[in-house]
């Protein structure tokens, strides 16, 4: 009896890590894609002292962070600039990379969020952070590298961890 209760434990425990990293690789994903959809709104609003309008007519600027198709930027433009120089990645493909980037980490986000094709899902995510390893790995960012190595291990993980996913809609991909 004891051994049973002891083996149901620790499968809750499976489960429950395996749902914890489905979550924080999707929020991840998802998060960063829809950062690529990010810019900044300036603008100025007239500045009050005492509770009324200046009579210097001063006004002060303003920044604030929004969300539009517009704004997008799959590889930001310091890095496309250092990528494009590089003889091992040839322009086109910057350009397609640049254009899918954005929405691939949102479309592998929340698939693997919902449990759609997890197993899938998880190893699109491992190929998308080994792509952008490939590219820190030529213009020299060690620090990045280090940052998706990690990225990387958790996808592991999480795929060794599958056979406990719940809550999914295609439970065997």
């Amino acid at each position: 009896m004891k051994d049973s209760h002891q083996a149901n434990s620790s499968e809750y425990g499976h489960v429950l890590a395996t749902l914890l990293l489905r979550i924080w690789l999707s929020m991840r994903a998802i998060q960063t894609g829809l950062e690529k959809f990010a810019g900044i709104s300036t603008g100025s609003t007239e500045v009050w002292i005492d509770g009324a309008p200046n009579a210097y007519g001063l006004t002060e600027g303003t920044a604030t962070k929004t969300y539009s198709i517009a704004n997008y930027q799959g590889v930001p433009s310091a890095l496309y600039d250092k990528f494009a120089s590089e003889p091992l990645i040839p322009v086109w493909a910057l350009d397609f990379y640049n254009v899918v980037l954005g929405p691939a980490f949102i479309l592998l986000g929340l698939a693997l969020l919902l449990g759609l094709a997890s197993r899938i899902a998880l190893f699109g995510m491992g190929l998308l952070y080994t792509s952008l390893t490939f590219g820190l790995i030529l213009i020299k960012q060690s620090d990045g590298v280090a940052w998706l190595a990690i990225h990387v291990l958790m996808v592991v993980a999480a795929l060794l961890l599958a056979k406990h996913n719940r809550l999914t809609l295609l439970k065997k991909w």
